[in-house]
């Protein structure tokens, strides 16, 4: 069956996704003079539903005809065409082309539709009727060239983008940051006048563009308003009378005394107060939100659990950092910019306390991606670790909450000595933040599912 007499035949099967059990929809010939395009473009050979697919690009891979030998017997090449998702090949990320072997699964994106690359062979006598195979480029050329030219005719959803596009502008385009970007501009038009506000306004579009930075580097779906109210707890909690008992025993009891001349103290002595007054006590206040979503989520039911709970590390960091830009806006808000614009004000006038006030809001906000939110965020990982490794918990809980404190002390001590080892500290802080958050997506249980992992690559 398999000599001078038959021909083999390429083909791919559908083996998941829609179509998959639809009988012959669910198999595409190979010819050996012409390449398969597969996608969700209606110009494709092999077109997948929108509607079903959005993981797929609307050009995502093509497989190509090889000839291979002066007998023109053919294999075939599998390419990538640049797409968002990836294309993988037996599980593995697929760059440029690669040839096909009988048995090969080809799947667009990671949780996307999968083919099977299959022979079957069939007498010649049957494919003596079909037209001459038109020559084919050697694999040098196919292996160089891994984009194809686009047809020559216009669609309608071509001509008008947004039809089509659907869920893609939330997922890839940013069109949620756009949306707040215009709607937080108009605020502060209609604010014009009323300082107060317009800090309210700046400092709350900083610190949710800084947050936003760090949720698409984790990588996982959290509810919004479960970030929003843990961010709540903490303005709470700074509210309540539970400050004061902090404070009372971590700078009263405890070395934190903040309060004392720092010009005639030492930088050890000033670390250690630091370490106790600020680093132990505002993490530690920071983390309760985090530990309190634990709690919660223990008690509920699937999938409410997952969702507001904290399973692994990523919950905690998504957590820890949503606190800090609570405990950052309030602090920011609530102390340091009033303070600094009444002592100006009572100086110079109020024209130049306010630009003094807003000049210091500004980098206190950003800053807080290497400060806060890079104390809490790190902190959050061990609460998380601790979660998905329980027999060590304390210890893990243990050396996170000391590790934080210190680079929440050291940041602290170094801002009244130099300034260029306060870019130093702020570095490693986030540094150290960024590190706790690949680290987390490696260890993430639903890896496979993390949009960071899938659309930044593989880390």
């Amino acid at each position: 069956m398999t000599g001078k007499n038959a021909r083999q035949n390429a083909f791919l099967r559908l083996v998941s996704g829609n179509g998959a059990a639809s009988g012959s929809e669910s198999r595409y010939s190979l010819p050996p003079s012409k390449e398969m395009v597969i996608g969700r473009d209606p110009s494709c050979q092999v077109v997948l539903d929108a509607m079903m697919h959005r993981m797929v690009s609307r050009r995502h891979a093509v497989v190509r005809p090889l000839s291979s030998s002066p007998d023109s017997k053919f294999s075939w090449l599998v390419c990538d065409l640049n797409s968002a998702n990836g294309t993988y090949l037996n599980g593995q990320r697929l760059y440029g082309c690669q040839e096909l072997h009988p048995g090969d699964r080809i799947s667009l994106g990671t949780d996307g539709p999968q083919f099977v690359f299959e022979y079957e062979f069939t007498s010649q006598a049957t494919v003596m009727s079909t037209n001459q195979v038109t020559p084919l480029p050697s694999a040098t050329n196919y292996y160089n060239h891994t984009q194809l030219k686009p047809p020559d005719s216009v669609s309608f959803t071509q001509l008008f983008p947004i039809i089509s596009t659907g869920k893609d502008l939330t997922r890839k385009a940013y069109l949620i940051p756009g949306i707040l970007t215009v709607i937080f501009v108009v605020l502060m038009f209609a604010t014009v006048g009323q300082p107060q506000a317009n800090q309210v306004i700046v400092a709350t579009y900083i610190a949710s563009a800084a947050y936003y930075f760090v949720y698409q580097l984790c990588g996982k779906q959290k509810p919004w308003w479960v970030l929003m109210a843990t961010a709540l707890s903490t303005t709470l909690i700074l509210l309540s009378p539970l400050l004061n008992l902090f404070i009372f025993v971590f700078r009263g009891i405890l070395p934190g005394n903040l309060s004392s001349p720092q010009d005639s103290t030492t930088f050890t002595e000033l670390l250690v107060r630091m370490f106790f007054g600020a680093g132990l006590m505002e993490e530690l206040l920071k983390a309760l939100p985090v530990l309190g979503a634990f709690f919660i989520g223990r008690i509920l039911s699937s999938p409410w659990r997952e969702r507001i709970g904290v399973w692994e590390p990523l919950d905690g960091i998504l957590l820890g950092t949503a606190s800090a830009v609570g405990f950052t806006l309030l602090e920011t808000l609530g102390q340091y910019v009033p303070d600094i614009t009444q002592n100006v004000t009572q100086q110079v006038d109020i024209g130049t306390g306010q630009l003094v006030g807003l000049q210091l809001l500004i980098p206190r906000i950003l800053g807080s991606v290497a400060g806060h939110m890079a104390y809490s965020g790190y902190l959050g990982y061990f609460i998380g670790l601790a979660v998905l490794k329980p027999s060590r918990s304390w210890q893990i809980l243990l050396v996170g909450y000391l590790s934080a404190a210190a680079l929440h002390a050291l940041w602290n001590a170094t801002g009244s000595i130099n300034a260029l080892l306060l870019v130093v500290v702020g570095v490693l802080s986030y540094a150290f933040l960024m590190a706790a958050i690949l680290k987390a997506r490696a260890l993430s249980p639903t890896r496979s599912q993390n949009f960071a992992t899938r659309f930044l690559g593989p880390k």
